[in-house]
């Protein structure tokens, strides 16, 4: 066995060697070094147990799969064939053309961030998707975050810090991640009221909560979930004039923020965030990257005097978004401002827009891409996608897609996630379905491509 061990060359030897040469200007020489040792701790491991006979090719060979690895960026790129249109897990929302266009033009030099182009001074980065928020939502000012969370939070401790915020226990909603409402008012600084039942609350029961201690009136809408049957709410103009008539702001999380609704015929109808400002709410807050389709981000709009104040917020600072964030974003913001480009060009809006007709004859059309055997083996066969991202719990949009048959459902999945690039599907019954309702024109090919070499000998 020592004999065998003996057999392993040497670290620097291995360095030498034209390909560990290649490597080291690639990857760096410590990074290279590092990868032989463990390959050579793996082929002493294999001598002492006599399964395997130590040689330079093998531990080259396995430093190189270990270095390629080692390579792969843990953020990745991958196919979605769930039929879950904002997949939190996957990223959400994929952004447009124009919007990605906007982050290569800014991410490859410097910009005007902060600093005002006109009077040759510092400027502020919250000026820059401000007037087009003004524009689409009729408010008289606006702000963007990092989230919705990071929103919520703001409008919590500017107005509440210290006070109470009356909130409907039927809104009390946990959104992902198992983040609550009651524990991120408590967190940002409030004391939260609750008012009502579950399913039933009337503006008396607001009315009678409001003291001397009280900061905020907060109603959010409970996109993640529905209550049905023996429900009642007060309407969001009814709140505006009780906290008008006690000095008091109100605010409206709207959660997913469905811009302009008419985008989404297939979709029933939710609360706007124009209709939100109109009704009186001084702030209205929103995500940037579920029904809107652009990048994580946190829309705040509503009144001069609110949003002033949340601007002169320390905590801004924590919550503010970078310039990746702001070229995206006002980016998708001005497709917006144009519905017919919104209704073609927002990919998520495209998605949730498009037929299952039309999905059906896409997925149709794909199985060309594959070769015969793989063909015969999948169907094309009705599916049910969702939106996704905590929005319209309940609708179940009409799809299509592929369906293995005689092939093992699980075996399959594991092969198409470990693909590169990863193919991620769903598994119904017996059969390993891929939704082509998520799956982008253009990914078909790669789709097929995925799916053949998964399909090889079980």
């Amino acid at each position: 066995m020592t004999d065998l061990r003996r057999r392993i060359p040497s670290v620097d030897r291995l360095l030498a060697d034209e390909r560990a040469v290649e490597w080291s200007c690639r990857y760096g020489r410590d990074v290279v070094r590092n990868a032989l040792r463990d390959a050579i701790g793996r082929q002493r491991i294999l001598a002492v147990e006599g399964t395997a006979m130590p040689d330079a090719g093998s531990i080259l060979e396995e430093t190189e799969a270990r270095l390629r690895e080692r390579a792969r960026p843990g953020l990745r790129r991958v196919l979605n064939g769930t039929g879950v249109v904002l997949h939190t897990n996957l990223g959400r929302a994929p952004l447009p053309e124009e919007a990605l266009a906007a982050l290569r033009s800014i991410a490859r030099g410097y910009c005007n961030l902060e600093f005002d182009l006109g009077g040759g001074e510092r400027g502020s980065r919250h000026d820059h998707c401000s007037a087009l928020l003004r524009e689409l939502t009729g408010s008289e000012a606006a702000l963007v975050v990092n989230n919705n969370a990071a929103a919520v939070a703001l409008v919590v401790n500017e107005f509440a810090q210290g006070r109470e915020v009356i909130v409907s226990r039927g809104e009390l909603v946990e959104i992902g991640g198992s983040f609550r409402v009651p524990e991120l008012v408590e967190r940002a600084g409030g004391r939260l009221v609750e008012v009502g039942t579950t399913n039933r609350t009337r503006i008396t029961d607001y009315r009678r909560a409001i003291g001397d201690r009280t900061g905020l009136i907060l109603k959010v809408h409970p996109s993640n979930y529905r209550i049905h049957g023996f429900v009642e709410e007060v309407a969001l103009e009814e709140l505006a004039e009780l906290g008008h008539s006690h000095g008091l702001p109100v605010a409206n999380d709207l959660g997913s923020g469905l811009l302009l609704g008419h985008l989404l015929p297939l979709l029933p109808a939710e609360p706007a965030p124009r209709d939100a400002a109109a009704a009186g709410a001084a702030v209205v807050t929103w995500s940037g990257d579920k029904l809107l389709g652009g990048p994580q981000a946190g829309v705040i709009h509503g009144t001069e005097a609110a949003v002033a104040r949340l601007r002169g917020n320390p905590l801004l600072r924590a919550f503010r978004v970078d310039k990746l964030t702001i070229a995206a974003l006002e980016a998708t913001l001005r497709l917006h401002a144009n519905p017919e480009a919104a209704a073609d060009r927002i990919p998520a809006v495209a998605m949730l827009r498009e037929p299952a007709a039309s999905v059906r004859a896409r997925a149709t059309a794909a199985l060309s891409h594959c070769p015969a055997v793989v063909e015969q083996g999948l169907e094309v066969r009705p599916l049910e996608s969702l939106v996704g991202g905590g929005a319209y719990p309940e609708v179940v949009l009409e799809s299509a897609g592929w369906a293995s048959a005689g092939r093992s459902a699980g075996l399959l999945e594991e092969r198409c996630r470990a693909a590169d690039p990863p193919l991620i599907g769903r598994i119904e019954g017996d059969a390993f379905c891929i939704d082509f309702r998520t799956i982008r024109p253009g990914e078909e090919r790669d789709v097929a491509s995925i799916v053949t070499r998964a399909w090889g000998p079980s």
